[in-house]
C-alpha cells in the first residue's frame, strides 16, 4: 500500500500539518524529505531503511554528498535536497553569532561549530575572525590534515588576520577520533600562535576543541 492509499490522519504530511513537526518519527521527517520511495517500498519503507543502513537520522544527515547519492531510491536530486538542508541548518546556526558579541553567545558559537566540523574525516584548523565589538568578521578553514591532524603555520593566520583587519581571533578544529580533549600540540600551537598575533596586537579569545558531542575551550582551562 502506497502512502496516498493510507488514513488521511496517518500520512506524515497530514500529520504534520495536524500535529506539528515535532509529531514525526525520524522516519516519518525523513520520508516528508523524500517525498517517495521506489519500486515494492514507499517513503516511510525506503525512509526505515535508509535509518537502519546509516544508525539514525545523525548518521544520514552527517554523510557525505557521493555516499548519499549511491544510496537506493536517493540520487543526486535527493541527495542535493539534503545538503542544501544542510547548509540551510549551518547557515541558521551562523546567524545566531553574527552581528553579535561572540563572548555573549559562547554556547550559539559552539553548536554552529560543532555542527560544521564534527562530521568532518580529516582535521580542520579554522580561525573566526571578529572586529573591535567581537562580532564575526569571517570564518576561514586555514589548514586541513589527516585524521591525526593539520599543519599549522603562524606566518599564514598572521596574514589572514591582516587582511581581514581583525582585532581578535577564536581559532577552532576539529578531532575526528569524537574526543574532544586538547593534546599537548594543540596547547603548544595555541601559544605560538598567541605570541605570533602579539606582534599585530591581534589578541587570542579562544581557542576551541570540537568533538563528537563535546566542544572543549582552551580559555576555560587557562590552557592560553
Amino acid at each position: 500500500m502506497s502512502i496516498a492509499e493510507w488514513p488521511r490522519a496517518e500520512r506524515p504530511v497530514e500529520k504534520l500539518m495536524n500535529g506539528g513537526v515535532a509529531s514525526l518519527s525520524d522516519a516519518e521527517l525523513l520520508a516528508v524529505m523524500l517525498q517517495t520511495g521506489v519500486r515494492g517500498k514507499d517513503a516511510l519503507d525506503l525512509a526505515r531503511e535508509l535509518l537502519q543502513g546509516f544508525g539514525g537520522l545523525r548518521g544520514m544527515l552527517d554523510a557525505d554528498f557521493p555516499t548519499l547519492c549511491a544510496q537506493p531510491g536517493i540520487g543526486t536530486a535527493k541527495a542535493a535536497r539534503f545538503a542544501a538542508m544542510q547548509e540551510m541548518s549551518q547557515r541558521q546556526l551562523l546567524a545566531r553569532v553574527q552581528d553579535r558579541d561572540i563572548l555573549t553567545c559562547s554556547s550559539a558559537t559552539r553548536n554552529y561549530l560543532r555542527a560544521r566540523f564534527r562530521a568532518r574525516q580529516s582535521e580542520i584548523f579554522s580561525c573566526l575572525f571578529l572586529n573591535n565589538q567581537h562580532h564575526v568578521v569571517k570564518l576561514e578553514e586555514l589548514f586541513q590534515g589527516t585524521i591525526d591532524g593539520a599543519a599549522v603555520y603562524p606566518r599564514e593566520v598572521v596574514k589572514r588576520c591582516l587582511y581581514h583587519n581583525a582585532a581578535a581571533v577564536i581559532f577552532a578544529h576539529n578531532h575526528p577520533s569524537g574526543v574532544a580533549e586538547p593534546s599537548q600540540a594543540d596547547i603548544a600551537i595555541t601559544r605560538k600562535l598567541k605570541s605570533a598575533l602579539q606582534t599585530i596586537e591581534v589578541r587570542v579569545l579562544d581557542h576551541l576543541v570540537i568533538g563528537d558531542s563535546d566542544v572543549v575551550s582552551l580559555a576555560e582551562r587557562n590552557l592560553l
